[in-house]
């Protein structure tokens, strides 16, 4: 395995490809637990990238071998094309933004914008200049004198992206940065990242547990699992194909079937239909030849506002889940009780096989 020379940093290289980072068979085994295993990974320049998947599967660990907080146990790590698996993090010329946000506590916002500049030497003058370029970027310039203490979580975690964005890192690394805000912030924050990263053209990592929050803001999207990634590629190509069960499971398809001759094969709650046993066919309810039309048995009703989750249970004794708008459903729908006994029905365009062998 290569070292760079001595005092040199990720970023004195120039990028000679599209690729910004990249895992090459990196594992890190902690004693007889494999925390991840084997991974090769490219991470593309410019683009948003989220490392998704449950608590354990190995993704908060990937990042922090990326930025140089943990030394893998095999593999090599590469940024901008440069062997960089031994730098210290200070080489790596990388932007973190921590779950805690980490802000000094006694240091104004524009002084904790400003630390990772004066660690750097930067002049005072451009020094200065970049603290308001990033402070007016995250729509806090009008802060600068305030300490952390006086701000809110939302407000505090622009701060900590300022502080990042600040140093003009290669990469943004970003974990598990909205877990601490409240739901609606969360939602605000989605869109203020993805905007920043637009504007900036900055090449983002992102860790989260949340499927809608990878879905609404990635490029790119790395589901793992027990150190392992089960996929990647676009929001689009991975929610409407998922490579195998978990990855369907964990985006909210739900609803399995194995049927003789077909396999498994999966159906999101609001794509299959329901109407009760013996009323007649409505149009558009697929044929067997081109969908499934199953009868099943209620076993609960969920009233959720805007929709209802209806459970039913088929005759093998396999449980759905029908999400029905409440607009769009008919009255017949809100006379539903565990007990009644329906048909469930799905178009050939709204089933996802599932290989086989990765199921």
């Amino acid at each position: 395995m290569s070292t760079p020379a001595s005092g040199a940093t990720a970023s004195s290289t120039t990028p000679l490809s599209s690729v910004a980072a990249e895992f090459v068979g990196v594992s890190q085994v902690y004693g007889s637990s494999v925390a991840v295993d084997n991974i090769d990974l490219q991470i593309e320049q410019g683009k948003l990238t989220t490392l998704l998947g449950p608590s354990g599967c190995g993704k908060t660990t990937s990042l922090r071998m990326l930025a140089g907080y943990l030394a893998p146990t095999s593999g090599e790590i590469r940024i901008n094309g440069v062997d960089s698996t031994r730098l210290p993090p200070e080489k790596r010329n990388l932007g973190m933004v921590f779950q805690s946000y980490a802000l000094f506590p006694h240091m104004t916002v524009a002084d904790n914008v400003a630390y990772g500049l004066k660690l750097r030497k930067v002049a005072a003058k451009e020094r200065d200049a970049r603290v308001a370029e990033c402070l007016d970027l995250v729509g806090l310039g009008h802060l600068a004198d305030r300490k952390p203490k006086a701000l809110s979580g939302g407000q505090q975690q622009r701060v900590a992206l300022a502080r990042a964005i600040a140093i003009r890192p290669s990469l943004l690394l970003l974990d598990e940065p909205l877990s601490n805000l409240d739901a609606r912030l969360r939602v605000q924050m989605r869109t203020e990242i993805r905007r920043i990263q637009s504007e900036t053209g900055l090449t983002v990592v992102l860790v989260t547990h949340d499927q809608d929050e990878a879905l609404e803001m990635s490029d790119a999207m790395v589901l793992m699992r027990a150190g392992k990634i089960m996929q990647t590629g676009s929001p689009t190509d991975v929610f409407t194909a998922p490579a195998n069960r978990f990855v369907a499971d964990f985006l909210g398809y739900e609803n399995f079937l194995d049927f003789d001759g077909r396999g498994l094969i999966t159906v999101r709650p609001e794509h299959l239909r329901l109407q009760p046993a013996g009323v007649p066919v409505y149009a558009g309810t697929p044929s067997s030849a081109n969908g499934f039309v199953l009868p099943a048995t209620v076993t609960s009703v969920a009233y959720r506002g805007t929709d209802e989750i209806v459970t039913v249970t088929t005759a093998d004794a396999t449980p759905l889940k029908v999400s029905m708008h409440r607009g769009s459903s008919s009255a017949h729908l809100a006379r539903l009780h565990p007990g009644d006994a329906v048909d469930i029905s799905a178009s050939a365009g709204d089933i996802v096989s599932l290989p086989a062998e990765a199921a």
